[in-house]
């Protein structure tokens, strides 16, 4: 074992289109001393289309033996090997494998980088036509439909926009519960095999959406979903403004300040507040 540790290397892989790959990703598959990929089958149609020749070892990790294998990668590493860790697409670690090396690595001190490659998440969500000042991204929804509505539902007020990742075979049923559980009305986009030739953005509310996928959809797919809207003014009648009033001068209020803290609660100018308890004063004294 060296003195001094090896580095693991995150490379991101094209999500589509070979002539996407960051130029770094042909160095580091020629020079790193691991290549761990998640199908070594599909990291070899990427090295031949790139005209790459790998020189270092090559071993498989995906989520199946991800556990197994990491001990072994971290040895490696502390070894003082490169180790470079690509994905079938994308960004390792964005749900793909990942994780777990990149956490062992960091315990043991050694040095973690990247080569920052295409990202479906960031593609999707630049094309969606959404917001995206902010955003989270929510992996793939659970495959039960129970589990699916309760995970939804956990984000049902959430006012960022939602990005999600989805097999093809489950889109109708996912953007169906999406529809149950955001609205009908709530605007999305499908985002289907990004940067390939039959790349398709299919943008429209869940309740329509949820229409066409029931007709069949293929390919890679991602669901970018917009954020619940802002709550808008309190929909309070006359009688429950002037309760609201009338409660904050019994606690010790002054009316123009009681007047003024209702109207911001309910999100109304303080005029129509004042006519609220003007109007009931007339009433009481005409009785």
């Amino acid at each position: 074992m060296t003195d001094a540790p090896g580095t693991l290397v995150l490379a991101g892989t094209p999500i589509g289109d070979v002539a996407d790959a960051p130029p770094r990703l042909a160095e580091e598959l020629a020079g790193a001393d691991v290549v761990a990929a998640e199908d070594t089958r599909r990291l070899r149609r990427l090295t031949q289309a790139l005209g790459v020749t790998t020189t270092g070892r090559i071993v498989s990790y995906f989520e199946g033996n991800e556990s197994a294998r990491t001990p072994e990668l971290v040895e490696a590493l502390l070894g003082g090997a490169r180790v470079l860790l690509v994905t079938d697409a994308g960004m390792p670690s964005v749900s793909d494998p990942g994780y777990r090396l990149v956490a062992a690595a960091v315990e043991h001190d050694v040095r973690v980088t990247a080569v920052p490659g295409p990202s479906a998440v960031l593609t999707a969500l630049a094309l969606s036509g959404l917001p995206v000042d902010r955003f989270c991204f929510e992996g793939f929804l659970p495959r039960k439909a129970g589990e699916r509505l309760s995970r939804l539902r956990e984000v049902a007020e959430e006012r960022r926009t939602l990005v999600y990742f989805e097999a093809p075979h489950r889109l109708d049923d996912t953007l169906a519960a999406m529809s149950e559980v955001f609205g009908g009305q709530r605007r999305a986009a499908v985002c289907r095999e990004l940067t390939k030739t039959y790349e398709e953005i299919k943008r429209g509310p869940l309740a329509e959406l949820a229409e066409w996928a029931a007709q069949g959809v293929r390919g890679e797919i991602t669901v970018v979903v917009t954020g619940a809207p802002e709550p808008g003014p309190e929909e309070l009648d006359a009688e429950e403004l002037v309760r609201r009033v009338r409660a904050r001068e019994e606690a010790g209020e002054r009316r123009k300040e009681a007047i003024a803290a209702v109207a911001v609660e309910a999100g109304l100018a303080k005029r129509v507040v004042f006519d609220a308890v003007v109007a009931a004063k007339r009433s009481a004294t005409d009785r």
